[in-house]
């Protein structure tokens, strides 16, 4: 099952200073419904928003609550932003990067990025899935945290990394298989960013720290393939009965899967 071109080209929000932002809402449901416009959107790293950006985003969008999956070392690289100024913003940092004391910042770069041993060529479907594997397995205390803050937001939650990509497309992910969207649906929207890739890696290419870090692979490496985000929903249901079961063993209520579910769905 996937989105009509019409449908997905809805989605899209098109800011100045991000170049892959899109609302997941108008997405199937298995008992046919449809997941709600206004309530959770992914993006990129949102640091470069204009002011008319800024105002689009908390008025016409009206989003409220923003969570960022980067690592401490690349929130200060990049500054503030224009968004911890909006004083109706709650901001929430649960990183997906896992680093250690003595890690400088191309390590951690190279952890955010997703750049390890490997020759070119052969981060396949199959390598980031593996990658991806390790979100669930190091970081599912900020996984679950950051979907319990989409479960609570007053109006819209932006979910963001750096690219959009990995860390954002894994959150979302098990966020809209809490909702009830099946699962090539969920693996189509993951893999609607490789249409922004090109514009996603000239936007990381601008900074030194992400770009000195890029310079050693080459774009194709980079591109989302669904056949990953299938894999990892696959792997949740076969070692932890499913999205749902997972946050349970991680101290969630029935109740609150239930709010997250609501919360995302018309």
């Amino acid at each position: 099952m996937t989105q009509g071109r019409e449908g997905n080209a809805a989605r899209w929000i098109d800011l100045e200073g991000v170049v892959n932002m899109r609302d997941v809402g108008g997405l199937p449901t298995r008992d046919g419904g449809r997941t709600a416009y206004g309530r959770l959107i992914r993006s990129d790293n949102l640091q470069d928003l204009t002011d008319a950006s800024v105002t689009r985003l908390v008025g016409e969008l009206g989003v409220t609550d923003i969570v960022d999956l980067r690592s401490e070392t690349e929130m200060h690289l990049t500054g503030p932003g224009p968004l911890r100024e909006i004083e109706s913003l709650t901001h929430h940092h649960h990183s997906l990067v896992e680093t250690r004391p003595t890690d400088d910042v191309a390590a951690t770069m190279a952890s955010a990025l997703v750049v390890h041993p490997a020759a070119p060529g052969t981060r396949d479907a199959d390598y980031w899935t593996a990658h991806y594997r390790t979100y669930l397995d190091r970081r599912g205390p900020a996984i679950a945290d950051a979907l319990a803050v989409i479960a609570g937001a007053r109006g819209a939650a932006v979910v963001h990394c750096a690219a959009g990509k990995d860390r954002t497309g894994t959150v979302v992910a098990l966020a809209l298989d809490v909702a009830g969207v099946p699962h090539d649906v969920i693996a189509d929207d993951y893999a609607l960013t490789a249409l922004r890739l090109p514009a996603i890696i000239e936007r990381l290419m601008a900074h030194d720290f992400y770009g000195d870090t890029l310079a050693t692979q080459r774009p194709s490496d980079q591109i989302p393939h669904a056949e990953t985000m299938l894999a990892i929903l696959a792997d949740l249901g076969e070692r932890h009965g499913g999205t749902r079961a997972w946050l349970r063993s991680r101290g969630w209520s029935g109740g609150d899967v239930e709010q997250l579910r609501t919360r995302l769905v018309d």
